[in-house]
């Protein structure tokens, strides 16, 4: 049983059992089958919830160029309170601006969500600290998680070698080298980055990309679908390398 398709059992027993709202129940979405990753973006109120409108397709392009992991091209828009949101193992919220606090039931929802085994990937399209989205997010994470801080990411977390063996993390600017993180329990199931990774993927309707990386480059760039894909793995299985045969290979290398 893939992520997903644990998701979807799970909250089926978890409405059952009265611990979800019925608004968050799952059903299959039509079209769809229940092994292809569907990139699911968060819609939210105020601010600005879509920055980058064409950045979604470049990084399922290079998902399936580089993996085996079908997907759906286009993203799908999702709201906090809707009934197919635990279909999607996998969540991604980003924005420029301070938007409006959640509602009560999306909190309790986000919360059950990624206390589940589901993930949320934050992308910071402003990458000034303390202010617009990431003021806004830092506020509504508190609320999911009260209590629990962001805390930066280890070179050797899972996040950062599911599938590339990542040492930089990209973006349109570098705001910050390091992902940053909540962990709950043993799992980390909110990863934040403040590089602007959309900015990196958007291409235009004439295949041009749309905004230039600096200072690095391309390389950059490279490094900013190389963490789209990790993490987009590392949603769909999280942890799973930890007790596979060649860990220890791996971080041998990683310390190299």
């Amino acid at each position: 049983m893939n992520r997903r398709d644990f998701l979807f059992v799970l909250s089926k027993t978890l409405v059952t059992a009265g611990l979800l709202p019925a608004v968050a129940s799952a059903s299959h979405p039509k079209g769809k089958t229940p092994t292809q990753f569907v990139f699911a973006q968060i819609k939210y109120r105020g601010g600005d919830w879509n920055p980058h409108p064409l950045s979604v397709t470049p990084l399922m392009e290079e998902l399936m160029q580089r993996t085996s992991v079908e997907a759906a091209g286009a993203r799908h828009e999702v709201n906090l309170t809707d009934q197919d949101l635990f279909n999607y193992p996998f969540l991604y919220i980003t924005g420029r601006y301070e938007f409006e606090p959640f509602t009560a039931e999306e909190i309790e929802t986000l919360r059950l969500f990624l206390s589940f085994g589901g993930f949320l990937l934050i992308d910071d399209g402003l990458g000034q600290q303390g202010y617009g989205f990431d003021k806004s997010i830092r506020r509504e994470m508190q609320r999911v998680f009260p209590g629990n801080e962001f805390k930066r990411l280890p070179n050797g977390h899972a996040a950062l070698r599911s599938y590339y063996l990542l040492r930089r993390i990209g973006g349109v600017r570098i705001v910050s080298p390091t992902l940053d993180g909540l962990t709950v329990g043993s799992s980390t199931p909110v990863v934040y980055c403040q590089n602007n990774l959309a900015g990196a993927w958007e291409r235009d309707q004439l295949g041009k990309w749309t905004n230039a990386c600096t200072p690095g480059g391309e390389e950059q760039r490279r490094d900013a679908f190389h963490l789209g894909i990790n993490l987009i793995l590392y949603a769909m299985t999280e942890n799973y390398k930890e007790d596979l045969i060649h860990v220890p290979f791996i971080r041998k290398r990683l310390t190299r």
